[in-house]
C-alpha cells in the first residue's frame, strides 16, 4: 500500500499508524538490474550492455514522450533531447512549415498562442456527466425512453454513482490531509526549525497541544525513523493538494479549462493549436518518465535511463486531472511525423469522449511503423472488466471490438523480489488486456531543476519497456515495431510467484502471476536482445 493511501485510510481511521513499514533501501537505477547478480527483479539491462551488445554499433532512435510535459534543460536529459533544427524556439515563426510555431523541442497541444498554459482538467467523468446532465437529470426510471436512450439512461446512472462515490471520497480525503497537514504545520512552526532540519529529539522533546497535534506528532515520529521527516511532510503536503485538486477541478462540474486553449474542440479533425512550451506548469511526472526511458547514460550524473541511444522528443497533452481525446490523438500524428519509432503513454481514463479520433491515430502510426506503449493504470483493477482508455482494442460506434493494435504494449506495474508483492499493489493487470510487466515500484529517475526522486505507478513501467523498445529499434534497425512487440512479449521472463489481486473494495484472491498478463511475464532486456539478434539474422538471409 502506498504512503498516500496508507495516510488516508489512517486518518479515517480505517488503519492502525504501524502501517508503515521500515522502508527497503533500494538499489539504484534497479529497474536495470539482474535478479540473479543483484537480488532484484530488473529488466537485467546492465547485463546486456556489458555482454551481448559489448562493441556493437547503434542509431538513435525518437521517442515520443507524450505526458504533462518534459524539463529538456535537465542536467541528465539535455544530451538526449529530440531538437528540431529547422525551427527556433522564440522567433515566431514556422520555419519548417509544418503549421507549428517554433516546436524545437516539441508541441504542447494543451496551451494557447498567447502562451498561456492548462494545469488543471475535469476526470473524463465529470466531463461526460456535464454533457449527459442536460439530456437525463429529469429522467425518472418512469420516464417513457426508447430502447437506444434507456440504456444510455442506464449507463448514465452508473456514471452518476461512480461520481458521487468518487466525490464522497475525494471530499473526506481532502477533509483528512488539511487536517493533518494543518496540525503538523503547526508542529513545524512550534519547533521553529526547517522541515528537513528537524531531528526525532525534536520530535520527542515536543508537548502537543492538542489531541490533533498528538496524532500528527505519531505520524511523523513513526515516518521520521523510516523515510525521514521531510519525506513524510512532502507526501502529506502532495496528498492536500492532489484531494483538493480532486475537489476543486477534477470533480467539478462548473470548471471547464478547454476555453483556455480557444480551439473549436468538437472538430476531431482541427490540428493546429497549442504553443511550443513542452515543460508547461509541472513537468515533473514527464520528466521522470523521460528519464526512465533514456537519461544519459554512464556520464556519473544521476541515473541511467534503459535505452543509451534515444532522442526524447516531448508532446505535452495531459494536465492534472484527464487528457482530452483530440490532444491525444493530435500527439500521436504530431509525434509520428516528426520521427518517432516509439510512444510511451503514461496516462489512462475509464471513459472515452471521442474513441474513434484515437483509433483512427493509433492505426496512423501502425500504419508508419511506430510501436506504442501505454501504461495499464493504477486502480488495482482488471482491465479485461474496467476498460482503460486509449486501449489496443479498435471499435466501433456501438463499442463493439473491430480489430487490434499490432503494434501496441500494455504495461502493469511489478516489484522488487519474487514474493507475493511482486504485482504492485497498485497496478491495473488483465489476462487479455495487459501484455507484459515491468518494474514500477521506487524508480528514481529524472525530475525538473535537474533533480531526482523516487516515483511509482505503471507510469514508471511503461518507460521501461519503451525504453526496452527503443534499444531494440537502436541496436536492429531492421526490425519493425510489430517484430520489436513480439521480440518484447516472447522474451520475458515468468515468474512460477503466486500474487493478490483485488476483486472488490473488501475482497482479494490468490492467482498466479502468470494469469494476469498475456504473457504472464515480466520483461528482459537480455533475453530480448538474444531474439532481436535471432530475428535480425533471418531477415538478413
Amino acid at each position: 500500500m502506498n504512503l498516500k493511501k496508507s495516510l488516508y485510510l489512517i486518518a479515517l481511521g480505517a488503519l492502525p499508524m504501524t502501517t508503515f513499514a521500515q522502508a527497503e533501501a533500494v538499489p539504484l537505477n534497479w529497474y536495470n538490474l539482474d535478479y540473479n547478480t543483484d537480488g532484484v527483479m530488473g529488466i537485467s539491462t546492465e547485463k546486456a550492455y556489458k555482454t551481448l551488445l559489448k562493441g556493437k554499433k547503434s542509431t538513435p532512435v525518437i521517442v515520443g514522450v507524450l505526458d504533462g510535459g518534459v524539463d529538456v534543460f535537465h542536467e541528465d536529459l539535455k544530451d538526449v533531447v529530440w531538437i528540431n533544427t529547422k525551427d527556433s524556439l522564440s522567433n515566431g515563426k514556422d520555419a519548417d512549415g509544418n503549421g507549428y510555431i517554433n516546436d524545437k523541442y516539441g508541441w504542447n497541444f494543451i496551451g494557447n498562442a498567447d502562451g498561456k498554459d492548462v494545469q488543471f482538467d475535469n476526470l473524463e467523468l465529470t466531463r461526460q456527466l456535464r454533457i449527459l446532465d442536460k439530456k437525463f437529470a429529469h429522467v425518472t426510471p418512469t420516464t417513457e425512453l426508447n430502447e437506444a436512450d434507456r440504456k444510455a439512461f442506464l449507463a448514465y446512472q452508473e456514471m452518476v454513482a461512480k461520481y458521487k462515490n468518487k466525490l464522497e471520497e475525494a471530499k473526506m480525503g481532502q477533509f483528512s490531509y488539511d487536517a493533518l497537514k494543518r496540525n503538523l504545520d503547526a508542529v513545524v512552526r512550534e519547533i521553529g526549525k526547517k522541515p528537513e532540519e528537524i531531528t526525532l529529539a525534536d520530535l520527542e522533546n515536543f508537548n502537543p497541544k492538542s489531541n490533533n497535534q498528538r496524532i500528527a506528532l505519531g505520524y511523523a515520529k513513526d515516518e521520521i525513523q523510516t523515510n525521514g521527516f521531510v519525506k513524510f511532510f512532502d507526501d502529506i503536503t502532495e496528498g492536500a493538494k492532489y484531494f483538493n485538486n480532486q475537489v476543486d477541478y477534477h470533480l467539478n462540474k462548473e470548471y471547464d479549462s478547454r476555453p483556455i486553449i480557444g480551439d473549436n474542440y468538437e472538430d476531431a479533425s482541427e490540428r493546429h493549436y497549442g504553443n511550443a512550451d513542452v515543460k508547461g506548469p509541472d513537468a515533473l511526472h514527464g520528466s521522470h518518465v523521460a528519464g526512465i526511458i533514456g537519461a544519459k547514460r554512464n556520464n556519473n550524473i544521476g541515473i541511467n535511463g534503459v535505452a543509451d541511444n534515444v532522442k526524447i522528443l516531448t508532446v505535452r497533452l495531459v494536465p492534472d486531472g484527464d487528457e482530452h481525446d483530440k490532444d491525444v490523438a493530435n500527439a500521436i500524428r504530431y509525434a509520428v511525423d516528426n520521427g518517432a519509432k516509439v510512444l510511451n503513454m503514461s496516462f489512462g481514463k475509464s471513459y472515452s469522449h471521442n474513441k474513434q479520433t484515437v483509433d483512427d491515430a493509433v492505426k496512423y502510426a501502425e500504419s508508419k511503423d511506430v510501436l506504442l506503449v501505454h501504461a495499464a493504470g493504477n486502480d488495482s483493477e482488471d482491465n479485461d472488466v474496467e476498460p482503460n482508455f486509449p486501449m489496443k482494442y479498435y471499435t466501433n460506434a456501438k463499442g463493439d471490438t473491430t480489430g487490434i493494435a499490432n503494434t501496441w504494449i500494455t504495461v502493469g506495474a511489478s516489484g522488487l523480489h519474487p514474493d507475493n508483492e511482486l504485482l504492485a499493489d497498485f497496478s491495473n493487470y488483465g489476462k487479455k488486456t495487459v501484455d507484459v510487466f515491468a518494474p514500477g515500484v521506487r524508480i528514481n529517475s529524472t525530475i525538473p531543476d535537474s533533480k531526482y526522486k523516487e516515483e511509482q505507478g505503471t507510469s514508471m513501467a511503461a518507460p521501461v519497456v519503451a525504453g526496452l523498445a527503443a534499444m531494440i529499434r537502436s541496436y536492429y534497425p531492421n526490425l519493425s515495431a510489430a517484430e520489436t512487440k513480439q521480440i518484447i512479449l516472447e522474451s520475458v521472463v515468468k515468474p512460477e510467484q503466486t500474487v493478490q489481486v483485488k476483486i472488490s473494495e473488501e475482497a482479494t484472491k490468490t492467482v498466479k502471476f502468470s494469469d494476469i498478463s498475456v504473457t504472464g511475464g515480466i520483461v528482459n532486456a537480455y533475453n530480448a536482445i538474444i531474439k532481436a539478434e535471432e530475428f535480425s539474422n533471418k531477415k538478413k538471409k
